[in-house]
């Protein structure tokens, strides 16, 4: 049986996972038991645990504005962070899975494909994108662009011309163990619509639509790649 060691064990994707049914063992570390920014806390887990692939959850998601207010952290967190643990897994050879995002994508034209130019519009995307740069250098690693939310939808209004694959974090966290043992970039998450359309779907209570700049904002995937292999 694969070991995989993940960080962040207190985030909300993560306290998801732990509730999926899985015969995988899977070994949950906080930033009290793994500080990614210390190669000594990273070497020491790995030589405690011994896992077979490191599951990278930890950095910093929320608030957005945060990575503009306090770039410091934003870089130390999702891009020095991250790049510390593949120069570990690298020496090591563990398999490292980096959960990327929707956020590095330009957000124009929409259907991106994982082949496609990225170019993100905000500095979460931008360190997003700066810890999927060195995974990318990896060869033993598999990158997911995700694109989720909590359930039930917390917001009162929604945008009706932002599109995107906004799923559930119970759907990608049961779709991830599907795909965990693969290597490479995928696209991860639900039907291209609009957010509007998406969270009235599971709260009725949802009435009023909001705009988001002068255009349509397409930051929807192409998830073509990766339904290959969940439809097998």
């Amino acid at each position: 049986m694969k070991k995989i060691l993940v960080t962040g064990g207190n985030s909300r994707f993560v306290l998801t996972l732990k509730k999926i049914k899985t015969s995988l063992k899977f070994i949950y570390t906080t930033k009290n038991d793994l500080n990614i920014t210390s190669r000594k806390d990273i070497k020491k887990n790995i030589k405690k645990y011994k896992p077979d692939y490191i599951l990278h959850v930890a950095g910093l998601s929320r608030p957005l504005k945060q990575h503009e207010t306090d770039i410091q952290k934003s870089i130390f967190l999702n891009i020095i962070g991250t790049s510390n643990l593949v120069i570990e897994c690298s020496i090591k050879k563990v398999k490292l899975i980096y959960l990327s995002s929707s956020y590095i994508y330009q957000g124009k034209k929409g259907n991106y494909k994982e082949t496609d130019p990225v170019l993100p519009w905000s500095n979460y995307g931008w360190s997003k994108l700066g810890g999927e740069s060195a995974v990318q250098m990896y060869n033993n690693s598999l990158i997911l662009r995700c694109c989720m939310t909590e359930k039930p939808f917390l917001h009162k209004a929604a945008y009706s011309n932002v599109k995107t694959n906004f799923a559930y974090q119970e759907d990608i966290a049961k779709n991830l163990i599907k795909v965990i043992h693969k290597k490479g970039i995928f696209n991860l998450g639900g039907k291209s619509q609009t957010i509007f359309d998406f969270a009235k779907k599971e709260n009725k209570m949802i009435k009023k639509k909001i705009s988001r700049g002068e255009f349509p904002f397409r930051q929807d995937m192409s998830l073509s790649k990766i339904e290959k292999i969940l439809k097998k």
